[in-house]
């Protein structure tokens, strides 16, 4: 499907007053901490990026974005911006794109990062059709990064100053490289901070100019409570607008954006964020299709037929359980399970392989594995003992907390990336 890509009202300013956006709020985690965010505050009344009135799961975001659509039909773009970082919550962030892509493939979508984390997924977000990424770069010198980035998270690696600021920065400009080699528009927000890059930041248009960034946004700091940059002021348009004009000789500039929320939804200049908060909230409650016990079956990958014992993505068939006869739970059949390496599409077959089936006991599962197999109704549980004490659990509504032992802590090291790990 071929895509009016000017529909999206941040990136074209003439389709502001007729096209909306929304941002699905599904990525609570960030893996750097700038110097002017706080992501604590939940007020309907204030506007400004890390601010939501709740977090959704992907399938929460499906059902809220039904509600946006009958609520605000003008609405163009699907967008993910946080509260956190998209891709410091990559499997939420990709499957809520997913679910959306597949119910309402006319919307043209759209994510914002800092750019840390997002190089691994640059064939994903091309192949689900994202079409614009923007990404916020405020400083192409790490002496001055390292003013405004507290620490930058690497995996499980934490770094400050400078070498943060450096490490941010190479992954920024490979992020610009990457997304323009597979024809994604990119948008690059600069944060005018006074005293620390307004010096600098016409440089930083230079720069992503360069790179072939299509356009810059200069925001205005906003001081925030409890943040190291709470005392600075705001710089007016007295500051900016003379950056915008030296800028835009080398990048086209955005002069219209509203410092949106984490949640925001509808036209740009008419947010219905805190209308449908009360929608939001309640799609956040729902809950997931894992409760539907009138699945007949639960799954369970063993070595032997006696134990759970086997992680997800290394179980070669999965056994299938059926409820008790004289106490004792029922094996009905095995399944074969769908061949490794094949990236998401492999948990998709796999939710396929066990549609009849309410869960699959494991003794460790990724991250995207367990989030593809919840949105097809399958629950992945993490136990590790007898198949029938497990299964006794399951379906008579036990707590399988029980049942974790020393193995349960495998999946939580795992990415579940598809290649073969779970």
């Amino acid at each position: 499907m071929i895509k009016d890509t000017t529909r999206h009202p941040c990136f074209n300013k003439e389709s502001a007053g007729s096209c909306g956006r929304v941002h699905l709020p599904v990525a609570p985690k960030c893996n750097i901490q700038c110097n002017y965010c706080n992501r604590k505050y939940d007020c309907v009344n204030e506007s400004r990026p890390g601010v939501t009135s709740g977090v959704l799961k992907p399938f929460q975001a499906a059902e809220y974005m039904h509600k946006v659509l009958e609520k605000e039909p003008r609405i163009t773009v699907a967008g993910i911006a946080g509260p956190g970082d998209p891709f410091a919550n990559p499997a939420e962030t990709l499957e809520t794109m997913r679910l959306i892509n597949a119910e309402h493939p006319g919307l043209l979508y759209c994510l914002s990062t800092n750019g840390m984390g997002i190089l691994p997924y640059l064939d994903d977000i091309a192949e689900i059709g994202v079409s614009h990424v923007t990404i916020t770069i405020s400083a192409v010198d790490p002496a001055i990064g390292a003013r405004i980035y507290a620490w930058v998270k690497d995996g499980n690696v934490v770094y400050r100053g400078e070498q943060g600021a450096a490490l941010l920065l190479e992954r920024q400009i490979a992020a610009i490289k990457g997304l323009k080699e597979r024809g994604v528009t990119v948008k690059i927000n600069s944060i005018v901070i006074p005293g620390v890059n307004d010096h600098h930041i016409v440089e930083v248009a230079r720069v992503c100019a360069g790179l072939g960034a299509d356009i810059q946004n200069m925001i205005p700091l906003k001081p925030t409570a409890d943040t190291p940059f709470a005392h600075l002021p705001e710089p007016g348009s007295e500051t900016v607008l003379p950056l915008r004009k030296e800028a835009g000789k080398v990048i086209a500039q955005m002069t219209h954006c509203r410092r949106c929320r984490a949640d925001a939804v509808g036209l740009l200049g008419d947010d219905q964020s805190a209308a449908l908060c009360g929608a939001l909230q309640a799609c956040s409650k729902l809950k997931p299709l894992e409760a539907n016990a009138s699945k007949p079956y639960v799954a369970v990958a063993t070595r032997e037929g006696m134990l759970v014992n086997q992680h997800l993505g290394e179980a070669k068939s999965f056994q299938i359980w059926g409820e008790a006869e004289g106490g004792i739970y029922r094996l009905i059949g095995e399944r074969p399970a769908p061949d490794a390496g094949c990236g998401p599409k492999r948990w998709t077959s796999l939710a396929a392989t066990l549609h009849d089936c309410r869960a699959v006991l494991c003794a460790a599962v990724g991250e995207t594995p367990r989030l593809m197999l919840e949105e097809h109704g399958i629950a992945a549980h993490v136990v590790d003992g007898f198949i029938q004490d497990s299964l006794r659990a399951v379906f008579t509504g036990g707590d399988l907390r029980l049942f974790k032992g020393r193995r349960a802590g495998i999946g939580g090291a795992c990415t579940g990336t598809g290649g073969g790990c779970g």
